[in-house]
């Protein structure tokens, strides 16, 4: 059996502004060329039942906005987070500033309108190419509490899969799972990892990209899932900041992990 390698999993974007002009980015890049590789965080694969029809989309580890090759003041000011979610067709860029509403004084480049905190669009219109590379590997699901608890104490790396379904859409979710705990005397464990991708699953397919969340998740049984999502939260002096903060609860899913071999 197999289960995703997330240390081997990545997507790549290539920019060449010879070919089309950047339709992302905040400041004049340096070069005309540039090829960024993300490593994954998490792999949300979403099927229509009616259809049969599957899409695939991952998100990327969060880095920070950048200038690429320059010779120091590498990081752009104001600075953002920058966290890409995508599919083979669609992209979807979160950048997070401070808090909301400072992106409004950050203009796209060529474009002289506001930087979006949530850009998406088709890649085909804004990269040279796009390549998303999940990497497998041979994986043992585990049984019970004390099979994790050996694999955690073992030292190796596991991968989760959350799966749950709707009238129109069944989900799997695939994530590494980057902190967990275990108790081998009453046979407790409870993971505690993220960010993981979230969807809104009442949205129609073309536009489910633009419905993500992000979100930290913690199971410690088979069946349910608590997660924190992330979303604008109220803090003194009148701000909103991006904070993981809305407790979720989803019951009828089918959570599974698994020890890579």
């Amino acid at each position: 059996m197999t289960t995703i390698d997330f240390s081997r999993s990545f997507l790549t974007f290539r920019i060449d502004t010879l070919k089309k002009p950047p339709q992302t980015v905040s400041h004049p890049p340096p070069y005309t060329l540039n090829s960024a590789r993300i490593q994954l965080d998490c792999v949300c694969d979403i099927r229509e039942k009616q259809t049969e029809q599957v899409w695939r989309f991952v998100l990327g580890a969060n880095c920070k906005t950048e200038r690429v090759g320059v010779p120091g003041d590498i990081w752009t000011v104001p600075n953002a987070d920058f966290i890409p979610v995508v599919s083979h067709r669609q992209f979807l860029n979160i950048k997070t500033y401070t808090h909301l509403g400072q992106e409004q004084g950050v203009l796209l480049y060529g474009h002289s309108r506001q930087q979006p905190d949530r850009q998406s669009g088709n890649c085909a219109e804004a990269f040279d190419s796009l390549r998303i590379h999940v990497g497998e590997a041979a994986g043992e699901p585990l049984a019970n509490p004390m099979a994790i608890c050996e694999a955690t104490y073992g030292h190796h790396p596991l991968v989760a899969t959350t799966g749950w379904e709707t009238a129109r859409y069944a989900v799997e979710l695939t994530y590494p799972v980057k902190t967990v705990n275990v108790n081998e005397r009453d046979g407790i464990y409870q993971t505690d990892t993220g960010p993981i991708l979230w969807p809104d699953l009442d949205r129609d397919p073309e536009s489910l990209i633009e419905g993500f969340q992000l979100a930290f998740s913690a199971f410690n049984g088979p069946d349910w899932i608590e997660c924190l999502l992330r979303v604008p939260t109220d803090i003194p002096g009148g701000l909103q900041v991006y904070h993981y903060s809305r407790p979720v609860r989803l019951e009828g899913v089918r959570n599974m992990l698994w020890r890579l071999v």
